[in-house]
């Protein structure tokens, strides 16, 4: 008689010779009926890779039909095909975190060695796009995001320049801040200061709004108003990243963040532990409606694929995927 093989747990289940998954996939967690929609019965959360040593910045490229993501402390980017599965190193990536795509498909980086915005151009070359705010330099871009005008919104809590690992270790000379780079002009202008770290940011499906993830206190998302397409409201809090979890309230912080066509918000998650690592999704009135629970701390995610509707999430060494029945709200 064949041994009946034992329920693989969260933190086997990617390990080879583990139990396969039975459907629906025990770790996709309907917290809210309003989840259920946006649920697939029958498809796995899949590792798609692992060997990172701190994976981020995490972004689909529809012509290529491949993900990219950065390595920060290996210094590299990665690169992951849709059509074999085969993951190469593409570059050295000065440390960077955050990458995006602009309106014309160039890759731009946020980098922590250089604390720059950098663009890299369709020939091979690099622009720097900004590396100063005021005279001083930025502490350390860390993830961004742009406007259908072209501006360049990011974040610069500064991470980065806070010890050798993921950067240079060196003084933070301006406060955490938001900033937009003109596309134009390649003026900046900070947006806000509000947030204690700001981390993750992205748009609302129409612009009109801003999700800002702050990994300082209040361990929040933090939403605003977009005016005039280059300016902002003040500081509305989204949803908090405290939650009830086997009895006890724990806190933990949101990274990346991406909305859907439906305007609900995906927020990478971690720094607590089973339960509360890897993606949490928060219907446009800030409700926790459901997780992606994974056995690493979700640090980015993005939607890919053909459809936009195959969520790709780098956590800790890993990058994960899964398909969802959403599509990403942009490009990337």
């Amino acid at each position: 008689m064949a041994q009946q093989q034992e329920k693989a747990t969260p933190f086997d289940r990617y390990s080879p010779g583990a139990a396969v998954i039975r459907y629906p996939d025990p770790d996709i967690i309907a917290l809210d009926k309003r989840y259920e929609p946006l649920m697939i019965g029958n498809t796995p959360i899949q590792r798609l890779h692992t060997g990172s040593m701190w994976a981020e910045g995490v972004l689909w490229h529809s012509v290529g039909r491949y993900v990219l993501w950065s390595d920060i402390p290996n210094s590299l980017h990665r690169r992951w095909l849709w059509e074999d599965g085969h993951t190469s190193v593409i570059r050295d990536s000065n440390n960077s975190n955050g990458n995006t795509l602009d309106r014309e498909g160039r890759l731009i980086s946020f980098e922590h060695l250089t604390r720059r915005v950098a663009r890299h151009e369709h020939n091979g070359s690099i622009t720097v796009l900004a590396d100063k705010f005021n005279g001083k330099p930025f502490n350390a871009p860390n993830d961004g995001a742009v406007h259908p005008d072209g501006g360049i919104w990011f974040t610069d809590p500064g991470y980065g320049s806070m010890g050798y690992y993921e950067g240079m270790k060196g003084p933070l000379e301006l406060k955490e801040a938001v900033y937009r780079i003109d596309p134009n002009t390649l003026k900046v202008e900070k947006v806000t200061d509000e947030p204690t770290k700001p981390n993750g940011l992205c748009f609302s499906p129409d612009y009109k709004k801003l999700y800002i993830a702050d990994t300082g206190d209040p361990h929040c998302i933090w939403v605003f108003d977009v005016q005039s397409g280059t300016k902002l409201g003040k500081a509305k809090e989204f949803a908090k990243m405290t939650m009830d979890l086997n009895g006890k309230k724990v806190t933990g912080n949101a990274d990346g963040i991406r909305t859907d066509t439906e305007g609900n918000l995906w927020a990478s998650a971690g720094w607590v532990g089973a339960g509360f690592d890897g993606v949490h999704t928060f219907a446009p009135d800030g409700t926790r409606i459901g997780q992606i629970l994974l056995p690493e701390i979700g640090s980015n995610l993005c939607f890919g694929g053909s459809k936009r509707n195959r969520l790709f999430i780098t956590a800790g060494q890993s990058l994960y995927a899964v398909y969802v029945n959403a599509q990403g709200a942009h490009w990337c």
